[in-house]
């Protein structure tokens, strides 16, 4: 039985969900979850607020630190759903493993999730678009500062409201001197440090007016890889291109359901290695059609145009895209209102 303290006040009243800044305003409660004495203890949840962690922990340190990115949504009859949640649970499990840090329950982590957003239910407002953002993430809080892993740990849930999510137009550039990851490390993973290591080259590309870096590997920068946060897929003539996850590209849930998807719709669909050469001459050539990011926040972000060494390269605008095509079903899925027959929506019931 999961303990709940229960919050004094609610702070939903003064929330404007009409006028929400992504990852902001965050709900009345959180699940926490302790690794002492060798094993993870039973989830509670709290009133959300700061937490009181040594100076010295690990996480401060050496950079223990993992997390995920997923989504309730609400449907017509009041009903809550998650999409493909055991996917996230299985990645956090293996990004946990890659940085050292003991694997959390399967029970712990959907009781404690279920329990969470059945008590946070009035945050999760109807409406396409709309949703309840979910952060669980792992920390390492043992004090002291030896180069070692922590024996300590707290895993917790954080929520937070969000609408839907529009960053504008996108243009990016092909990164020929940053990577993402290397062969062998963590970019499989969703490290923290993966994230705040993208910061200063996407600062630089923002000066040059683009929003986003697509990255490329580490060896040669022959081979696009992931776009900024996201994996990224090219459609050339009518052909979708990916390229294939490795120990360097994340294994994207939205990434797998597109493909799934191209499959169930008749798109031809490629998984393989992307070259920087051939996109570029299929845009001089025209045949480039699309280029768009898949992720939990965007679900699917259309990429105007992209940079490349100096020389920037627009795409068309259609009004058929593959694009808007697997955002409208995927996210119908999302919100119950329409078949799915993957089997991918989880019912929170009451």
């Amino acid at each position: 039985m999961i303990s709940i303290e229960k919050s004094s006040q609610t702070k939903i009243d003064k929330t404007d969900f009409d006028n929400l800044t992504f990852g902001q305003v965050f709900t009345d409660h959180m699940m926490i979850s302790d690794f002492k004495d060798g094993e993870w203890h039973e989830p509670v949840i709290k009133p959300y607020g700061p937490l009181s962690i040594d100076p010295s922990a690990r996480v401060f340190h050496y950079g223990q630190a993992v997390f995920e990115g997923m989504k309730a949504y609400k449907d017509k009859d009041e009903k809550i759903w998650m999409f493909r949640p055991e996917q996230n649970f299985e990645r956090i499990n293996a990004s946990s493993k890659r940085l050292a840090i003991p694997e959390f329950p399967k029970d712990f982590f959907f009781n404690g999730l279920e329990t969470l957003l059945k008590l946070e239910k009035d945050w999760i407002k109807q409406g396409f678009g709309n949703s309840l953002y979910i952060r669980p993430f792992v920390i390492a809080t043992e004090a002291g500062v030896s180069a070692s892993p922590a024996k300590e740990y707290k895993f917790m849930i954080i929520c937070s409201p969000a609408q839907s999510y529009y960053s504008g137009e996108v243009r990016v550039k092909f990164s020929d001197k940053f990577s993402r990851a290397a062969d062998g490390g963590v970019g499989f993973a969703k490290a923290a440090g993966n994230y705040g290591a993208q910061f200063y080259p996407t600062n630089l590309a923002k000066e040059e007016g683009y929003q986003q870096i697509v990255w490329t590997d580490a060896n040669s920068h022959e081979y696009l890889e992931e776009a900024g946060t996201m994996n990224i897929f090219f459609r050339i003539g009518d052909k979708l291109i990916t390229a294939p996850i490795s120990d360097r590209i994340l294994d994207g849930v939205t990434r797998k359901s597109v493909i799934a998807l191209a499959e169930r719709m008749n798109i031809p669909m490629e998984v393989r290695k992307v070259t920087v050469q051939e996109i570029l001459e299929a845009a001089d050539s025209g045949n480039l059609k699309e280029m768009f990011g898949s992720g939990t926040a965007t679900v699917i972000n259309p990429i105007t145009g992209f940079g490349n060494k100096g020389k920037n390269y627009d795409l068309p605008k259609l009004e058929d895209s593959y694009a808007h095509a697997f955002k409208d079903t995927l996210m119908k899925i999302q919100y119950n209102e329409a078949e799915d027959p993957f089997g991918w929506r989880y019912e929170v019931k009451e």
